[in-house]
């Protein structure tokens, strides 16, 4: 590897948080990071995100990384559900909507008469903007007006890559993550957007490790980077955590990316039929192949169940737990997810002490994942990135509900953002570390997540 490829920054926008992390890839380690939370602007035209509030953060981040740690290639990560509609002058012609927006709702009707079918797209019908086609075709039925000015689209990482670099581009893993716009078996774009004939409005598809050229000569003045400083396409977030396995592994295996989302992909699992009811869905990797997945909002219901918990699950309240059957039964966040229609509630006697309230919720998480991977037929082993891979209680149910080895990533950096750094490493790949794997072979810990599906179909 050369001397220019030794520092990447990813400029990482999850729908919680965003960051700028470096990540070192002759050691394949994140050494410096800087982050902030992802604001939404509640203000008109609709809720939106603080893109240059976020610009500021970003540029201000990298100016600051670089002088210990030299930039020499950036390359974006953001979450899915999220687009940019430019005008010609390459500005925004509508703010980028918050998915969680219930505004194209009000036009789910008539977006429906023209929806393709799940066999086509591979993506489940979802509230608000979740589908990308529908928070499209809400803004041009709502500000018409505004729309007409609209030059290009642009998927989110793409947008990012565009500020800094000029070059508008889209890429296959964003167009995929259930946004009614793509065709995965087909590799091309939906009927639905020759219905509406965008076609025309999107920019030409790049692959995700594509150099598009280097930085403005603005932000190289600005923040210091050198002008040479490479900037990549970028990449659908939960398809950058399962970059580095498609490219180390032999299937089958399933990755689980958490976060505000919790994603399994399941790489050469069991044939099975996708049900769009239960919010499974055909997502695009990296090298443009459909990937049967699912996904619940596990990272923002874990915020909610644990609002004002402060004490940890001690050995004995594990205990109590599993021995009294206390169990949390979905869904927190109604509309998405395996159980997109149930009511949460709490199954045990009342009051349930913080500590036992605890165990329970990570056991929760840990089976609504379980769900989700049988939904998809996962099959071999299961790989946890993000921040649920460092809860024991999480991985040893999730290992007791599936039967098979659960594997921790845990280290230094990110899946998404280790994933993202391949983009541009110029063929480095990361060491192969020694992998703890997690099983549980205690009955009394089956014998709850037998109960707990049971409680659920009952």
């Amino acid at each position: 590897m050369t001397e220019a490829s030794r520092h990447i920054a990813i400029v990482d926008i999850g729908k919680t948080n965003a960051k700028v992390a470096i990540i070192d890839t002759r050691q394949f380690a994140e050494i410096a990071v800087r982050s902030l939370p992802n604001v939404v602007r509640q203000g008109e035209p609709y809720p939106h995100y603080d893109i240059e509030g976020m610009w500021s953060f970003i540029l201000e981040a990298l100016a600051t990384l670089n002088r210990k740690h030299p930039i020499d290639a950036i390359v974006t990560t953001t979450h899915g559900a999220g687009c940019a509609l430019l005008d010609d002058a390459g500005e925004l012609a509508l703010p980028i909507l918050d998915y969680e927006h219930d505004g194209p709702d009000a036009v789910a009707a008539q977006y429906d008469d023209i929806r393709p079918t799940f066999a086509e797209i591979g993506s489940p019908r979802l509230p608000a903007g979740l589908n990308l086609g529908a928070q499209i075709f809400w803004q041009s039925r709502r500000f018409p007006e505004a729309f007409a000015k609209v030059a290009a689209i642009l998927t989110y990482p793409q947008y990012w890559a565009f500020r800094f670099s000029g070059i508008a581009a889209n890429e296959v893993s964003s167009l995929g993550a259930h946004s009614d716009l793509w065709r995965p078996a087909a590799a091309t774009y939906s009927s639905l957007v020759d219905t509406l004939d965008w076609r025309h409005l999107f920019a030409p598809i790049r692959k995700a490790s594509d150099r598009l050229g280097s930085i403005r000569a603005d932000i190289a003045a600005r923040t210091g980077l050198r002008a040479e400083t490479a900037v990549y396409c970028g990449i659908h977030d939960s398809n950058a955590s399962l970059l580095p396995h498609l490219i180390t592994r032999q299937p089958p295996f399933t990755v689980i990316s958490t976060g505000t989302w919790v994603v399994p992909m399941a790489i050469g699992g069991a044939a099975v039929t996708l049900d769009p009811a239960r919010d499974t869905l055909l997502n695009v990797n990296a090298l443009g192949a459909p990937v049967a997945s699912a996904r619940f909002m596990g990272g923002r219901e874990h915020t909610i169940l644990t609002s004002g918990l402060q004490t940890e699950a001690t050995p004995e309240d594990v205990a109590a737990v599993l021995a009294k059957r206390i169990m949390h039964l979905p869904s927190v966040q109604a509309g998405s997810g395996p159980f997109p229609d149930r009511c949460a509630e709490w199954h045990g006697e009342a009051p349930i002490p913080p500590g036992e309230r605890q165990a329970a919720i990570w056991f929760y998480l840990a089976l609504m994942t379980a769900t989700c991977l049988e939904l998809i037929g996962a099959e071999g082993s299961n790989i946890i990135e993000g921040p649920f891979a460092r809860n024991d209680l999480y991985l040893r149910m999730l290992a007791s509900a599936t039967g098979r080895g659960v594997v921790p990533k845990t280290g230094s950096g990110t899946g998404t953002s280790l994933g993202a750094a391949l983009l541009a490493s110029q063929g480095a790949l990361p060491p192969v570390a020694r992998q703890e794997v997690i099983t549980n072979a205690d009955q009394q810990w089956t014998a709850y997540a037998h109960a707990w599906h049971a409680a659920v179909a009952g």
